[in-house]
């Protein structure tokens, strides 16, 4: 038996799903943990990655990890590594959720305006991506930007530990803000902006296709994360986790994701680029050749997580309340700007409890909880419709938040559709294992998707006896005066 392994390399922890490449079938399932952060200053050392990749890995069945064949990693987008040309991290990665370029991410919007950034690559610069906290290392560490010679992604990097090769793929790169997922170059006059003496072209990645081989694993790396049987291990290009899952969803053109993690994420595949220049929707490409226009929040799990923390409960317990309070939480709203926002842009921003009155009780607050993540990434989704994209095919609900009967209820409800709940949980290490097992066969991910029936669920359907167009218009008239 052939297995590829499928790597999830998130904020929080690594995670591998091993499947056997012909049938798709789990043979095995590793984690690590990685430190955690609050931002915002969001930080870690990209070695804990690879330390929890190889925790991870050395948890699988012996005769498991011995059968590997390819190897391929979805990581969490737009932080920045910096490298001297040894290969040697020269400080911290700085995280997508890590928010002190605010400041570079405002001059460099500035400097060329919104519309010519969107045009450009799809983007407008914000504190999440990477250019912007290149621009602060520039200001803040000068040194340590001119000792860099390699500059990379966190997927990026630990593809390079696996193979030693400096490469990315359009997924990630798309997310940058330097390289265009419509023309598929990198933009060196939006560098210039950072560093206008810099000869960019030698530090960045090579941009991979989907289905390009990156190289094989080192015979050092095999021996560190215990895999082979002396046989090449292929590596895949791998990719940004929100491109990740829709390879393990089996997305199709118009299929909708909401993810509910710590941070939520609302994307669609399509058949064409986006250039928004609100700057709500990322113009992304995704990791099958076409695009992924996508909003992302902060704010998601962590606020229900933190109020049921300040009640006393915890996630089920938080949840079954929820479930048992009325559609609209009695006027009680949650503006769940814990820890600033990216969608809409208010890195300063705080959260908020609106409507408490003297009748308000705890399944108030945990119902208010749970509509005020869903209604955040719904604006999100209305973003997305503004930006042209066509979301009217399936809408899957995935992440954590979606083992949750409440997010399940109050997703259906408040966006009056069915929603389905894929059978598998790990849906970014599943689409980086589909990854593996495309470039391993030679053929698309489309096809493996399809082989190993990627995207099937059980289904939610709405109540339409939810008034869900008066619940979102009382959250998104609490959330303008936040914002104000």
């Amino acid at each position: 038996m052939a297995v590829v392994l499928g790597v999830d390399s998130s904020t929080q922890s690594t995670k591998v799903e091993a499947r056997d490449a012909d049938t798709g079938a789990v043979v095995g399932i590793g984690r690590g943990a990685h430190p955690p952060t609050t931002p915002p200053r969001s930080e870690q050392d990209p070695a804990a990655w690879w330390d929890a990749l190889a925790t991870a890995v050395r948890a699988l069945d012996d005769d498991v990890r011995r059968d590997v064949r390819a190897i391929a990693v979805g990581a969490q987008q737009h932080g920045l590594v910096v490298s001297d040309g040894a290969g040697n991290v020269l400080r911290p990665a700085k995280l997508w959720n890590d928010t002190e370029s605010a400041p570079q991410a405002t001059a460099l919007r500035d400097k060329l305006g919104a519309e010519t950034w969107a045009e450009a690559v799809g983007l407008v610069p914000v504190a999440s991506f990477t250019i912007t906290k290149l621009a602060w290392l520039a200001e803040h560490e000068p040194a340590t930007l001119a000792a860099t010679r390699r500059v990379q992604l966190p997927h990026d990097w630990l593809t390079w530990r696996l193979c030693g090769e400096h490469v990315t793929d359009r997924g990630d790169a798309s997310g940058s803000c330097w390289w265009s997922a419509a023309d598929g170059t990198v933009h060196h006059e939006l560098l210039a902006l950072v560093d206008p003496d810099r000869d960019w072209a030698p530090v960045l990645p090579t941009v991979l296709g989907p289905t390009d081989v990156a190289g094989h694993v080192t015979a050092e790396a095999a021996a560190e994360l215990g895999i082979g049987d002396g046989s090449p291990i292929v590596v895949g290009p791998g990719t940004g986790d929100n491109m990740s899952a829709a390879l393990g969803l089996g997305l199709g053109p118009g299929d909708l994701v909401v993810s509910l993690g710590t941070s939520g994420t609302a994307y669609a595949r399509s058949e064409r680029a986006t250039a928004d220049a609100s700057g709500l929707v990322a113009g992304f490409a995704d990791a099958a050749g076409g695009f992924l226009p996508l909003i992302c929040t902060l704010n998601a799990t962590k606020v229900t997580d933190f109020v049921g923390g300040l009640i006393g409960m915890d996630a089920p317990a938080l949840a079954a309340a929820a479930l048992e309070a009325p559609p609209g939480a009695g006027g009680v709203v949650v503006v769940p700007y814990l820890d600033g926002e990216r969608t809409p842009d208010l890195p300063d921003a705080s959260a908020a409890i609106c409507g408490l009155r003297s009748n308000a009780d705890h399944g108030s607050l945990a119902r208010a909880a749970h509509e005020g993540v869903a209604c955040g990434l719904l604006e999100g989704v209305d973003a997305l419709v503004d930006a042209g994209v066509d979301v009217d095919g399936r809408l899957l609900l995935v992440g954590g938040g979606a083992r949750s009967a409440a997010y399940r209820r109050v997703v259906a409800d408040l966006a009056a559709r069915t929603v389905t709940v894929p059978d598998d949980d790990e849906v970014v290490a599943t689409g980086a294992a589909a990854q593996a097992a495309a470039v391993l066969a030679g053929t698309s991910p489309d096809e493996v998707a399809d082989r190993w029936g990627l995207g099937r669920g059980t289904t939610v359907e709405p109540d339409t006896t939810v008034d869900a167009a008066a619940i979102r218009a009382r959250y998104r008239d609490m959330a303008t005066r936040v914002a104000t």
